[in-house]
């Protein structure tokens, strides 16, 4: 049996997976789960589960999981450290990041030093610290089997092509809610529109990035460490009925293409139990409901979020960095409607421009960013509400 960690258990992804655990018995046990805040639905998932180790990232919810779990020979830790030392645990086969936000870096370095192989739901690590990642991925001999639906695409597409250099990879997007808007619509636009995707049921943050582009913008960054691609080899092109997930082009111009109906189970049952498929009751795709695909050309002048992406990616350093820690504190506004829209654009420009660069940046550097990026957007967010 392959014994897995999900760090982030009560979020879609965790959830999502603990879905595919309970459906193969035989094949996963789970070893240990966490949870930021939500400790009701971490009691009833180790209940259920049984793992060795629970995390409650929010330590004053510390007591209430410990009583509960008191009969049930289950080791509870508390607070953020906490996950750096779960994702180190000995007797666990693969982690699976599911966090939300750079909170996931320091536990995937952990994981990564103990030799454990990561399955990667979480983007923002490699965002941030992407060079860094690889480098020790490498130096330890683990691998990053990617959960994202798109970069799970490529990462298929790529099985048995190891040896045959990629041209051009394409990762598509949906266009999520706001598809073919103008900036006068985007104006005015509030939380409950852009929550609503049209094809993927995600948590908040991830739903108000893909309204605004800037998951696919993470996505491009993330996807050039995972393939070890240039900015000019990843390209964006909108799908809106989100069967392909995404595509590579090799060198004679020979093109692959992975597809499915939108299910994240898929993606994180091939990362989990990778190289080896498991036959599952997904529903699969029938052409017939769908006899048109279209594309479109991604609009970087309306979502701008896209183009900003680009921009750390192709001036690096630290520059992802500031990008991914000013959205996280913006999308949290806009989600508290202390922000527009079209205003989450201008707070990351602007920090972009104020945060020192640097072209190469150690750990404490990444972390010292994110710490002041942080401080800048609230600031600024606070200056936009007066």
């Amino acid at each position: 049996m392959k014994r897995i960690t999900i760090l982030g258990s009560t979020g879609s992804i965790g959830t999502q997976a603990l879905e595919v655990v309970r459906d193969h018995p035989t094949v996963f046990k789970v070893a240990v789960l966490s949870a930021l805040k939500n400790s009701e639905l971490l009691i009833q998932q180790a209940l259920e589960f049984r793992p060795e180790k629970v995390v409650i990232c929010d330590e004053s919810k510390y007591n209430e999981v410990k009583n509960a779990l008191s009969a049930a020979n289950i080791k509870v830790l508390a607070g953020e450290a906490a996950l750096s030392e779960v994702a180190a645990y000995d007797d666990s086969d693969i982690v699976l990041t599911a966090l939300m936000g750079s909170v996931g870096l320091k536990p995937t370095i952990a994981a990564i030093k103990a030799g454990k192989n990561i399955a990667l739901a979480n983007k923002e690590t490699l965002v941030v610290a992407g060079e860094l990642i690889t480098q020790l991925a490498a130096e330890y001999q683990v691998k990053i089997l990617p959960v994202d639906s798109e970069h799970s695409a490529i990462f298929q597409c790529l099985v048995g092509e190891e040896h045959n250099p990629i041209e051009k990879i394409y990762l598509t997007a949906s266009g999520g809610p706001f598809l073919g808007k103008t900036k006068d619509f985007l104006s005015t636009v509030k939380k409950e529109q852009a929550l609503k995707h049209p094809n993927w049921v995600m948590g908040a943050k991830i739903t108000i990035d893909s309204a605004s582009l800037m998951n696919k913008g993470l996505e491009v960054i993330e996807a050039k460490w995972l393939f070890n691609l240039e900015a000019d080899q990843v390209d964006v092109i909108v799908h809106p009925q989100s069967i392909i997930h995404s595509l590579v082009q090799f060198t004679d111009g020979s093109m692959k293409a992975q597809m499915g109906v939108p299910d994240m189970k898929l993606p994180i049952q091939y990362a989990i139990n990778y190289p080896d498929r498991l036959k599952n009751n997904f529903k699969r795709f029938n052409f017939l409901d769908y006899p048109n695909f279209s594309f479109q050309q991604a609009d970087m002048e309306t979502f701008r979020n896209l183009g900003l992406a680009y921009q750390s990616l192709r001036k690096g350093g630290n520059m992802p960095c500031i990008l991914n820690a000013a959205n996280e504190i913006v999308v949290a506004a806009f989600l508290e409607d202390k922000i527009g829209f079209l205003e989450m654009s201008d707070v990351i420009e602007q920090c972009m421009e104020e945060i020192g660069f640097i072209e190469k940046p150690q750990l404490s550097d990444y972390l010292e960013t994110d710490k002041h990026s942080r401080i800048l957007a609230g600031e600024l967010v606070t200056k936009s509400i007066v």
